[in-house]
C-alpha cells in the first residue's frame, strides 16, 4: 500500500464515500495528508463517523442526482477551506435487472441510473471546476467500470452510464480548461458491500482473470493514488480488473 504521495494542504472531495471504494479512498487520501470531504446520499451516521475519524474532514449529505447537492458540497468546501484541489466522482447506482434481460428495463430505471451516474457526475464536476481551476494542480477522477468498455455489467442502464462517464472524462479533460487533469478508473469486480452475495461472479473472475482474484477496494485506491501523482496524465481511463478484460 502506497502512502508516499504528499497531499498536505490539499482538499479533496469524494462522492459516495461512506463504504466500499469511496471509504477506502477517503482514508487513503487522508493518510497522504489531504483534507477530505465525505459524501453520501444515505448512511449519514456512517458519513459523520468517518469524517470524525479523519484528521481534517467534513461530511456533506446529498444525492448527486439532485442539482442542489453539487452546490451544497462545493459551498461547504469553500466555506471550510476556501479551496478545492481534487474531486473523485465515485457515487453511483445500478438497477436489479440482469444485463441480458432487455425487455425488463423500464424508463424509470434508465432515468434513475443516468441521473446519478452521468448527470450527477457532471453536475458535481461542473460545480467544482471554478475552485479546481484556482488550484496549482486541480484534478478529477471518475470511478467508472469495465462495464463501460466491455459487454458486461450489473445491468444495461449501468453499463451504458459508465460508457458515458468514460466519454465525459475525455471531454472534460479536453475542454475543462485551467490545466485540470481529468481521468477515470474502471474497476472490474470489487469486493464491496455492493457485491456481497455475488459468489458465482467472484468464482468466474478468479478462474478467468490472469491475476486469479477479484479486486479489493485498496486495489482501486492504489490506481487513484497513482493517477493523482501522475502530473502529465489526462483524458485516460485506467482499467483495474486483474487482466479480466484480456480474456473476455
Amino acid at each position: 500500500m502506497t502512502t508516499a504521495l504528499d497531499l498536505t494542504n490539499r482538499v479533496i472531495a469524494v462522492t459516495g464515500s461512506t463504504s466500499g471504494i469511496g471509504e477506502v479512498l477517503a482514508r487513503r487520501l487522508a493518510a497522504c495528508g489531504a483534507a477530505v470531504v465525505v459524501n453520501s446520499a444515505r448512511s449519514a451516521s456512517a458519513g459523520l463517523s468517518l469524517a470524525e475519524e479523519l484528521p481534517d474532514a467534513l461530511y456533506v449529505a446529498g444525492d448527486i442526482a439532485d442539482p442542489g447537492t453539487a452546490e451544497a458540497l462545493v459551498g461547504a468546501v469553500e466555506n471550510r477551506w476556501g479551496r478545492l484541489d481534487g474531486l473523485v466522482n465515485n457515487a453511483a447506482v445500478t438497477t436489479a435487472v440482469p444485463l441480458h434481460d432487455i425487455d425488463a428495463v423500464t424508463p424509470a430505471q434508465w432515468e434513475r441510473v443516468l441521473s446519478v451516474n452521468v448527470i450527477g457526475t457532471f453536475l458535481v464536476s461542473q460545480a467544482a471546476l471554478p475552485l479546481l481551476r484556482e488550484s496549482d494542480d486541480g484534478w478529477i477522477i471518475n470511478v467508472t467500470s469495465i462495464a463501460g468498455v466491455r459487454q458486461t455489467g450489473s445491468s444495461l442502464p449501468y453499463a451504458v452510464s459508465k460508457a458515458a462517464v468514460d466519454h465525459l472524462t475525455t471531454l472534460l479533460a479536453k475542454f475543462a480548461g485551467g490545466e485540470i487533469r481529468v481521468n477515470a478508473v474502471a474497476p472490474g469486480l470489487v469486493d464491496t458491500p455492493w457485491t456481497e452475495g455475488w459468489e458465482a461472479q467472484r468464482e468466474l473472475v478468479a478462474a478467468t482473470a490472469p491475476l486469479h482474484r477479484t479486486a479489493l477496494p485498496d486495489d482501486v485506491a492504489d490506481a487513484c493514488i497513482g493517477i493523482v501523482g501522475s502530473r502529465y496524465l489526462t483524458g485516460q481511463t485506467v482499467v483495474v480488473d486483474g487482466g479480466l478484460s484480456l480474456m473476455i
